[in-house]
């Protein structure tokens, strides 16, 4: 049992690392993440704040994995243009790009105060 836990967590790691490699936007994600988890660090966060701020960034990212997924599942099943190939690549980026809009303006919320805190 132990053997196939550390398979599965040696099998999710390799597609963390793929999206890294194969995927533009997840490295864009990842970048940004460090970048705002520094911030964040700098500002000296609360625990509240910290745990808002993990699972947007971890939702962002795991988001973007899936669209990836997705699209690699699509492009499959078949080598011509489909309109509903086309629908359901377009569905997944929606949901990274709905997403991506929500955890802006929470990071907006989250940064918001200590920013003019200091400012001011």
């Amino acid at each position: 049992m132990i053997k196939g836990v550390a398979r599965s967590f040696r099998f999710a790691f390799e597609g963390v690392l793929q999206g890294w490699r194969e995927e533009r936007n997840f490295r864009i994600h990842c970048v940004f993440a460090v970048f705002t988890i520094i911030f964040a660090f700098l500002l000296d966060f609360s625990f509240v704040k910290w745990s808002i701020l993990l699972l947007t960034i971890g939702i962002v990212m795991g988001l973007e994995l899936m669209n990836s997924s997705i699209e690699r599942v699509v492009d499959l099943l078949t080598d011509e243009y489909h309109p509903i190939a086309k629908k359901a690549k377009d569905f997944a980026a929606g949901s990274v790009f709905i997403f991506s809009i929500i955890a802006v303006i929470i990071g907006f919320l989250l940064f918001a105060g200590p920013i003019i805190e200091i400012v001011l």
